[in-house]
């Protein structure tokens, strides 16, 4: 069975991992796909690799009859919203099953600050009306909604360098997860930083900088994640994921 993992996160990496580990089995040939975003991507340590996109909806659709996928699992980031939409499509047009795995999305506790918006335009505008000193932690490629800002001050995260539009104040620190509470403590202290601005990406805990942000009593702005392809089972945990694929290979 050849199983196609669109990934990219770590939840894909260790789900391509334990199903070509020597002590899988049913075997099972994986190909895990990144969509060549980041200069240096993470890469799985079992399985092949497929590294850049495949041209929309139909390039996605003939690569699978071409490499004779028998299942995909969707393991991309929440926000990933044009290639789970492309993968749903492709799926159904090869009729071949499909799965999304999506981690868990974020809850509130007892002291946090959440304002959560349906999008980077309404994030940008909430930001502002928060905050001078904006600690933006929704990757590079979103910049361009907060480019017209002018009067606040930004601190981007990010892997590679951003590129243009983006705000005019802006102070840029290349760095890679995972990242330590008290390192995130650190960060907002050192940055004076007033208002966070993440996307709901989520996981099984809190992100370490969302604690920090309510420690400080810093108000939260949280970009609420898109929904899923209507009509495609999803998964919240690797382990389920790989008994889905396991339980497709046997005979």
């Amino acid at each position: 069975m050849h199983l196609l993992i669109l990934g990219g996160t770590t939840e894909a990496r260790r789900l391509a991992e334990e199903l070509t580990s020597p002590s899988a089995a049913p075997p099972l040939r994986v190909t895990s796909s990144l969509a060549g975003r980041v200069a240096a991507p993470r890469l799985p340590a079992g399985g092949e690799v497929q590294i850049g996109g495949f041209g929309g909806v139909e390039g996605l659709t003939r690569w699978l009859g071409e490499h004779r996928v028998d299942a995909v699992i969707d393991a991309t980031h929440p926000f990933a919203e044009t290639i789970s939409s492309h993968a749903a499509r492709a799926a159904r047009d090869a009729a071949i099953p499909l799965l999304v795995l999506r981690r868990p999305a974020w809850a509130p506790t007892e002291g946090d600050d959440w304002h959560r918006v349906p999008g980077l335009p309404e994030a940008a505008e909430t930001a502002a009306r928060l905050g001078r000193r904006v600690f933006l932690t929704t990757g590079r490629m979103g910049l361009a909604a907060f480019a017209h800002l002018a009067d606040p001050w930004f601190l981007v995260r990010s892997v590679d360098p951003p590129e243009p539009p983006h705000p005019p104040r802006l102070e840029v620190l290349l760095d890679r997860g995972p990242f330590t509470l008290d390192g995130e403590r650190e960060l907002l202290r050192h940055y004076a930083v007033d208002v966070l601005v993440t996307k709901d990406s989520g996981g099984a805990a809190t992100a370490p900088k969302l604690t920090a942000a309510r420690e400080a009593a810093i108000p939260v702005v949280i970009v609420d994640r898109p929904p899923t392809p209507p009509g495609t089972p999803v998964t919240t945990t690797v382990p389920e994921a790989a008994g889905w694929a396991r339980a497709l290979a046997r005979p």
